[in-house]
């Protein structure tokens, strides 16, 4: 049986989205519904209002790394993990990708963009295609520097195989905003277009994605 304080706290917020619809609610009161889950002690709607002014803005939750979210007072690692969850969820949702056909380079740019636009750091996706070249998942391999580490080829391959994939292509962003390719995105480029190669799947190109362009790298 829910305490008192905790009916006061929750109900009302979950009465007028029912009745309302979410965009009836604050920024606040939609991160209160998020977070509120085990939070027994405080307002989670204050606890909204001061993540929020704390980040900068609710635009600086999304793209925050999960310890930047955890910092802030009254939130630790357990609700920072749901909050990027949620912020994911919506993501996705708003930009559903699955049956895509990546006949381009823009193509895949366009479809590899909701998973790279908020990324603060490179980090490394592989389209999964079906024999068609329609896409199937997007499945992020690797993230950090890129252009210091070797590409991961043999997670690149595991990833298309384990989604029965027949075809795929590669995209990761420049954090820096210029989608110039490195030499070392040339080498792995190449690199993976070998390994695929040798398994019979097709590699449809390499997109690197900088703000809002992008650059082929084959």
């Amino acid at each position: 049986m829910r305490s008192k304080s905790r009916i006061s706290l929750e109900d009302p917020l979950r009465e007028r989205l029912l009745q309302m619809g979410s965009s009836a609610l604050s920024d606040a009161e939609l991160i209160a519904l998020v977070v509120e889950e085990g939070s027994d002690e405080g307002d989670p709607v204050a606890l909204g209002r001061l993540l929020i002014a704390e980040m900068g803005g609710l635009a600086r939750l999304p793209p925050a790394f999960p310890e930047e979210l955890a910092r802030c007072p009254g939130v630790g690692q357990t609700k920072a993990v749901r909050l990027l969850a949620a912020f994911e969820l919506a993501a996705r949702a708003s930009t559903p990708r699955q049956g895509w056909v990546l006949d381009s380079a823009s193509a895949i740019a366009r479809a590899a963009d909701a998973a790279l636009a908020r990324e603060r750091r490179e980090k490394l996706v592989v389209l999964v295609a079906d024999a068609a070249n329609r896409l199937l998942r997007v499945v992020p391999v690797a993230a950090g520097g890129l252009d210091s580490s070797p590409l991961p080829v043999r997670e690149v391959l595991h990833a298309v195989l384990r989604y029965d994939g027949k075809a795929f292509a590669l995209a990761h962003n420049h954090p820096s905003g210029d989608p110039t390719p490195s030499i070392a995105d040339r080498n792995a480029t190449v690199a993976v277009g070998r390994a695929a190669d040798t398994i019979g799947l097709r590699f449809l190109d390499h997109v690197v994605i900088g703000g809002t362009s992008w650059r082929s790298v084959r």
